[in-house]
């Protein structure tokens, strides 16, 4: 995996090197405020990354000095009211970081947030679903929804209170303050990684799980990892593990990570995620399960 590929966007840099894809917004002059073009170019990249399967990690990272300082305020007062994108037929408009986040939490490839400066409103919102966020001391983070007059976004609502806990979730929403990275640290939010070092501590990772682990296994714990969030009962994950391990143990690459452990050598793992990544979560609820 030692190729490397670009894709020309508007608002974001997607690249493609040793395995690793990295999505870096890239409207610096703006502090890489979230647009309806970001929105779609994310979900375009994001999209490419799930289909390429040379691809076994995700980085996001902004370009400049700022992650992301959150919706671009060029309509002002009306930044958040769009009468015009509402019908008859469809009288609520999706809220556009929740689409991006759904797309992250049902990606089937490690996403791993490089926060290297401010993140703010969707630019902290976005990050949420991604499976491990780094930040820098000097950012800033914020879920400033109420100093803004509207609600929290990007299903922050259910993701932040199962990252950080009820109690600090409802401080930081009710508050809306702008607090240092040192605090979301102490909370379990990300990890705090030295000023200038984020992206290379995000590299280092992406590139561990690229070399070493089988990526179709990736996906598949990934699912039940974030899916499993929501089971109401052990035996709900005792269900989907039991099939995935049945799944994924009579398939070529358990025979591979087995064979390679035992001959002290690399694996050569054929599976791909695109295609071979098998169904388990739908037989949580199978009642013929014994």
């Amino acid at each position: 995996m030692t190729d490397s590929s670009m894709a020309e966007f508007e608002t974001i840099d997607y690249t493609v090197a040793a395995g690793v894809a990295t999505i870096t917004l890239n409207r610096p002059d703006q502090l890489n405020a979230f647009n309806a073009t970001m929105m779609n170019e994310l979900l375009s990249a994001m999209d490419m990354a799930d289909d390429d399967d040379a691809v076994r990690a995700v980085i996001f990272t902004g370009a400049g000095r700022a992650f992301c300082a959150g919706a671009d305020l060029a309509r002002g007062g009306d930044t958040f009211h769009r009468p015009e994108e509402v019908s008859e037929s469809s009288p609520v408009r999706r809220d556009g970081g929740g689409r991006v986040s759904l797309r992250i939490f049902d990606m089937q490839k490690p996403t791993i947030a490089a926060i290297n400066g401010h993140a703010v409103g969707v630019g902290i919102t976005m990050t949420l679903p991604m499976d491990i966020r780094f930040v820098a001391p000097s950012s800033k983070i914020g879920f400033v929804f109420a100093s803004r007059g509207i609600a929290p976004e990007a299903c922050s609502s259910w993701f932040l209170p199962r990252l950080v806990g009820i109690s600090k979730a409802t401080e930081w929403c009710f508050t809306g303050r702008v607090f240092e990275a040192a605090e979301a640290a102490e909370a379990g939010l990300a990890q705090l990684v030295a000023d200038g070092n984020v992206l290379g501590r995000a590299q280092t990772l992406a590139a561990e799980i690229a070399s070493n682990a089988a990526p179709v296994s990736v996906a598949v714990a990934r699912q039940m990892l974030w899916r499993g969030l929501t089971f109401s009962h052990p035996m709900d994950a005792h269900r989907a593990d039991s099939r995935a391990v049945q799944y994924l143990g009579a398939m070529a690459d358990a025979r591979e990570g087995v064979q390679s452990f035992l001959e002290k050598r690399q694996p050569d793992w054929t599976l791909r995620p695109s295609v071979d990544t098998p169904d388990v979560l739908p037989w949580v609820e199978d009642p013929e399960f014994s």
